[in-house]
């Protein structure tokens, strides 16, 4: 029987942070004590109007397939919600629902990029960017965040050819908890339209932001701009709907009218579920979206304290979303407990053997020398976590 792989498998890998949660998984299914500040779930439930609008549909409706792009109702309403709250012109036809933010940006790359093309990606960036690029035939050309981890806009610049496709940007951005300014967004978005690439804007933590930072979408800034950007989101991280699995995005109706070719022969649509409990989260209170945000704000200070006192390690503010990305670098080459760490991703290992707390290393983020933890957990559960690295570092 024939065993051989397509050759794309030799270049793209499974995501490092999946790889990571099934380890730990099965390091617990083996009896560990194992704390995971690995994940990007909250660990609140979806609010109950919510689900109640999902029980509803159960009970009440034939559940059947919905229109590839999404249902109606829903994409008017996301339409409404980012017209109102991002300020990007659009109706119905501009939105498309997905199975998740991360088939939004596959379909878009899929639809935009062809072999040759190069895509740049900020770094540190999230795992799936490079992938996925790949995965599309173009080539990931990166390109580093300043060193408060802001979109550096002048360096962006420099990274442009006549092969340049397009740039993901992630703001609120993940792993760094950074909010890009409205500034280098501006920058950025003359550049875009002076050199004629696309944007793909990854804005899924938008609703996880701390003040004094304040999010904006780059398509916002003017028709010639939001006719080049596909701005990506979904309900996951706001919602606490992470395995719900619906995302959507918003772009001109040509890039959707692709992006919905490319994933008619993926997934045919979005479950009918899903998507009215969806509606149901636009169009309800959103008291538990801004009492998530408050939560994750305490926890954000108490992790943000508790890093920049441990020596060897150290972080800029944190301004959104909910993870921690710090510097681990002058614990490289030490030996900690008889072992020699030589990597972020040594120290992630030893961490989680003998702290029994998984972190995920830079390097999958496209920086070595630093770790991401998630606060995406309770404070009791943090502390307990924070006190167990600082026990294991300790020279």
């Amino acid at each position: 029987m024939p065993t051989q792989l397509s050759s794309r498998l030799k270049s793209d890998k499974e995501s490092a942070t999946s790889v990571l949660v099934a380890k730990v998984a099965q390091l617990k299914k083996e009896g560990r004590d194992i704390i995971s500040l690995n994940v990007g779930e909250p660990d609140f439930s979806t609010p109950t109007y919510i689900r109640q609008a999902a029980e509803k549909v159960v009970a009440d409706e034939m559940i059947t397939y919905t229109p590839g792009p999404g249902i109606m109702p829903l994409r008017e309403a996301i339409a409404h919600k980012i017209k109102t709250e991002n300020h990007i012109n659009c109706t119905a036809d501009n939105v498309i629902v997905t199975v998740g933010a991360k088939e939004a940006l596959y379909c878009g790359l899929m639809a935009l990029v062809e072999e040759g093309d190069e895509v740049i990606i900020p770094t540190p960036c999230y795992v799936s960017y490079p992938d996925m690029v790949k995965m599309a035939g173009g080539t990931p050309v990166y390109v580093p965040l300043d060193e408060h981890y802001n979109l550096d806009a002048a360096a962006v610049k420099k990274a442009i050819t006549p092969k340049t496709k397009a740039i993901i940007i992630c703001t609120p951005c993940n792993p760094t908890g950074s909010v890009f300014s409205e500034n280098e967004l501006a920058k950025l978005a003359d550049l875009a339209v002076s050199k004629d690439f696309f944007i793909l804007a990854d804005e899924i933590y938008e609703k996880i932001i701390y003040a004094p930072a304040v999010h904006t979408s780059i398509a916002s800034f003017s028709p010639e701009v939001a006719a080049r950007t596909i701005t990506i989101n979904g309900f996951s991280k706001s919602q606490a709907m992470t395995g719900w699995r619906i995302g959507y995005a918003v772009a001109p109706v040509e890039i959707i009218k692709g992006m919905q070719t490319i994933k008619s022969q993926i997934s045919t649509c979005v479950s009918a579920v899903s998507q009215k409990a969806a509606l149901a989260a636009l169009l309800g209170p959103q008291d538990d979206t801004h009492r998530m945000a408050e939560e994750f704000e305490k926890r954000m200070q108490y992790v943000y304290k508790r890093i920049n006192a441990i020596p060897g390690f150290s972080t800029p503010a944190i301004q959104g979303a909910f993870y921690a990305f710090f510097d681990i670098k002058p614990y490289m080459g030490k030996t900690l407990r008889g072992r020699l760490i030589e990597s972020d991703i040594d120290f992630c290992e030893y961490l989680l053997d003998e702290a029994g707390v998984a972190c995920v290393p830079g390097t999958p983020y496209m920086h070595p020398g630093a770790i991401r933890i998630s606060y995406a957990t309770s404070m009791e559960v943090l502390e307990k976590a924070m006190d167990r690295i600082e026990e294991a570092v300790r020279l």
